[in-house]
């Protein structure tokens, strides 16, 4: 990973974390107090519960003129305290040397009982032993929680980096693209200088590399998704094509590549300049594909626009992959890997159906169906 996929990988782990972890904590403590809240509601009942209970035996034995027995209760402590010891004593329900008491008045000074005290220590054993509990919870949480981040922060960067390689891969593409036209055209200006005669040749080097530069140009701007909407309007596609077909004549001629046409008058509802880079990016690329002293056959009419070359062809586990952005179909010639990619875009754009077949060392055929 680069330093800009490292920043962004341990941004999206540290964002993850941290908000993964205020979760657990925040869920932490909310289940340890309703359970707190639980505990301290049962211990209540439960001490009320014995005192009422020790009461009753209290008033039962008076009224019968029995022997008290009171019976032993587990994990409970009780005393009976009489009326005249029962002045520092306060009745309620409260914490005290570490137990839980709990004084009732339920006994009535029945065998002159003026208070049962009831008191137990679970409730804090029961508290320790929550407290362990979630904590344990809480760290097997952020253990699973950290290696869940470290795996979607793998899955969430596997897209970017590959695009990011793309990306570095489409900007080495364009330079290389960039540099062949400029260097032809320093080349062919250097010469001219020299030579002082502007020849046909030299004036033709010049064209083609401003033509292809112009090409270049055209692209990367669709690319450029704030580019100012144009307004679509009736087109003659015939006349576009036939203007992009003379455009790269130059080229043509350059490679002896012949192109005969089929073309009629067809009225069509697109921005003009989609129309030009539709029809343009379909030829350059027959052209660039095109052994020389081969023939690109085009057609249009008002139900298909086909275009086929006898270039090196597309290999068939590959078709399904071309109109993708930077899938460079062939390494054989140059290109950077979108003109396919703007085609696809602009047939969606307008539905068009686009299909391609291809046979190794045969050529292409690409057909547009309106």
């Amino acid at each position: 990973m680069n330093e800009l996929e490292k920043k962004s990988f341990y941004s999206f782990v540290a964002l993850y974390l941290v908000s993964s972890f205020l979760f657990v904590l925040l869920s932490g403590y909310w289940y340890y107090n309703a359970q707190k809240n639980s505990l301290e509601s049962t211990t209540y009942y439960k001490l009320n519960h014995i005192a009422d209970k020790l009461s009753g035996l209290i008033i039962n034995a008076q009224m019968k003129g029995t022997t008290l027995n009171l019976p032993d209760e587990e994990g409970f402590e009780y005393s009976l305290v009489p009326v005249n010891e029962a002045v520092n004593i306060e009745k309620g329900y409260y914490e005290q040397d570490g137990y839980k008491v709990l004084v009732s008045d339920a006994a009535q000074e029945h065998l002159n009982i003026k208070y049962v005290v009831v008191k137990t220590k679970e409730y804090f054993q029961k508290l320790d032993e929550l407290q362990q509990e979630v904590l344990l919870v809480m760290g097997i949480s952020f253990v699973f929680i950290g290696i869940i981040s470290f795996i979607l922060a793998k899955l969430f960067m596997k897209p970017v980096h590959q695009r990011m390689e793309q990306i570095e891969s489409f900007i080495q593409d364009v330079s290389h693209e960039l540099n062949t036209p400029i260097t032809a055209l320093k080349m062919s200006a250097s010469r001219a200088i020299k030579k002082e005669v502007y020849d046909k040749k030299i004036l033709t080097n010049i064209s083609i590399s401003t033509k292809q530069l112009e090409s270049i140009y055209k692209s990367l701007t669709f690319l450029n998704f704030k580019q100012k909407q144009q307004e679509a309007e009736d087109v003659n596609l015939k006349d576009i094509l036939e203007r992009s077909v003379s455009y790269y004549s130059e080229l043509t001629q350059a490679k002896d590549i012949k192109i005969q046409t089929e073309l009629e008058d067809v009225s069509f509802y697109i921005v003009p300049s989609r129309a030009e880079l539709l029809f343009s990016n379909l030829l350059s690329n027959a052209i660039k594909y095109s052994m020389p002293q081969t023939t690109i056959r085009i057609k249009l009419d008002k139900h298909v626009f086909i275009i086929g070359d006898e270039g090196v062809g597309i290999e068939e586990k590959k078709l399904d992959e071309i109109f993708k952005m930077y899938k460079r179909e062939s390494d054989i010639a140059g290109g950077f890997g979108v003109g396919l990619s703007i085609v696809k875009q602009i047939c969606d754009e307008y539905a068009i159906d686009i299909t391609v077949t291809s046979e190794l060392g045969k050529g292409t055929k690409f057909s547009l169906l309106f």
